[in-house]
Order: structure tokens, then sequence, then C-alpha cells
């Protein structure tokens, strides 16, 4: 149970959405939207999380998508990490999403859910990120579709009353090589430690990790490194890890230290398995 109560409204549009958030704000309430809703629960629970009015915008059509549209690969932000898992549209999104939670979460937990919440893994967007999606975008001042990496700065920056509908990606990335690599401090159970996802597209790698520091990201640098010919493997595994993002995080599930240990192997794993190097 949660220590608040809420109103629950069910918007079937993206106009009534976005008109009752307006109307709840107006009221001097917090609206909050909700699509998947383990994350109020979670964290409700705990007082992280607090909402005076729900807005569930999974009955929304346009957020249920699924489809190729022309070289696009069109994706709802309200399906499930399950629909994605079993439709298996784009893989390394499969790969990287049927890893996040377990089976029952996966089956509440949605794609824009993940990729908005307030955990700081979002390890659904790493993807995206990879393959230099687009998103469209829903607020106030109407729809907007924008490249995910002017939008997505540590969060997806969204503006107040505005919300994520749809991701679209290239088939090119979609179809690319890849590889999704999961490590927890108990393996199997728990949150994850590192996750690093990695495609090869035009000859270059390129990666993206969740769980180092306090946000999801890919990096230029690391990726300029890691591709950089003439050097051996190992070398620019070392030197990667000069590069990365700071702070990385210390705490409970790994150390500083330990996490660069894990990570510098999750490097080799995908210079082996993209690059054909031995390292």
């Amino acid at each position: 149970m949660l220590p608040f109560d809420f109103d629950y409204y069910r918007p079937q549009s993206l106009s009534e959405a976005v008109e009752l958030y307006q109307y709840v704000a107006q009221q001097g309430k917090k609206p909050m939207f909700f699509s998947g809703g383990t994350e109020l629960i979670t964290l409700g629970r705990i007082d992280l999380a607090h909402a005076d009015a729900v807005i569930d915008i999974k009955g929304i059509a346009e957020g249920r998508v699924m489809e190729m549209d022309g070289e696009y690969l069109v994706l709802g932000s309200t399906l499930s990490l399950t629909n994605i898992e079993e439709a298996n549209p784009f893989p390394l999104l499969t790969k990287t999403s049927s890893e996040i939670a377990d089976h029952t979460a996966r089956g509440k937990i949605t794609v824009g859910g993940n990729i908005c919440g307030q955990i700081f893994y979002r390890e659904a967007v790493l993807p995206f990120l990879l393959s230099d999606s687009q998103v469209v975008l829903v607020g106030p001042k109407g729809v907007k579709t924008a490249f995910i990496h002017d939008v997505f700065n540590q969060e997806l920056q969204l503006e107040k009353g505005e919300f994520l509908v749809q991701l679209a990606t290239e088939r090119r990335f979609v179809e690319a090589p890849s590889i999704s690599i999961k490590r927890r401090q108990q393996w199997d159970t728990g949150y994850p430690l590192i996750t690093i996802a990695a495609l090869k597209i035009d000859r270059e790698i390129r990666v993206a990790i969740s769980g180092l520091c306090p946000f999801p990201f890919r990096s230029r640098e690391v990726e300029e490194v890691l591709n950089r010919q003439g050097v051996t493997g190992e070398a620019r595994v070392e030197r990667a890890l000069t590069v990365l993002p700071r702070p990385i995080l210390n705490d409970i599930e790994g150390s500083t230290e330990y996490r660069l240990f894990v990570l510098k192997n999750l490097f080799i794993d995908v210079l082996r398995s993209l690059d054909g190097m031995t390292v």
C-alpha cells in the first residue's frame, strides 16, 4: 500500500492526457504521468515519490505502436519489456531489456517508464543512444520530434507536462551486430552492477553503459579510443578507462575500483565479440 491517496485518470488520446495534466496542475496538485507503475509503487512506499493525481497513458494508441515504417522501427513508449522480449523487433533492445528486473516485473515495466524513471540504471535507453534514435514527445506546446542525444543528458529532459510517446530507430541500427552484457554482484539476483550495450556500424564500435555512473551514458571519447587503429586491444581498453565520465559510483553494490575492474573485462568482451580481436 502507498502512504498517500491520489486521483486516477486514464485518457484515451494524447490531447486528453495533456489537458488532464494541465487541469490537475492548475488546481495546485502534483500530477504524474504513469505507464507502468512499478517505480511509483517502489519509491512511493519509502517516500521518494509522490503524486496527487496519476495520469495513466497506457490506453493511448500511439504509445502501443510496434511497426516498421519505411526504414524506421517505431516503438511506443507504453510497450512493456515483455512485449519487446516476445516480439524481438530490435535484438539489442530485447537482450538489454530482457535482463531488467524479473519476469513478473518486466510484464509491467514499460520502455518509456524505464527510460524516464528516477532509478538511475535506466538500461532500456542504451540501445537508443547507440542508434541515434529519434523520440516523439507530446506536451502543452504540441508534438515534438528530436534526436535522443538532443533531449537526453543523464536523463530525458522533459518540459513540464510533457511525456514520451514513441521512439524511432533506423533499420540499419536494428540489424547491426551487437552485444549486451549485464554483471551483478550476485550474478542472477539483486540490482545490476554494470550493464554495457554495444553495436558495430560503419566498421566502428559504439558503447553505452549503465551502472558505472549515477546516470546511463554513451561516450564518444571512449568510442574513439576503443576504435583506434594500430594500437593493441589491451592498450585501448586501458586508455578507455581513463576517459570515462565522472563521478563513478561507490556504493553497497560495488566500490569504484571494483566497478572499473568489471568494466575493463566488459570492454574486452565487447572487443572480442565485435572486433574479433585477441586482447
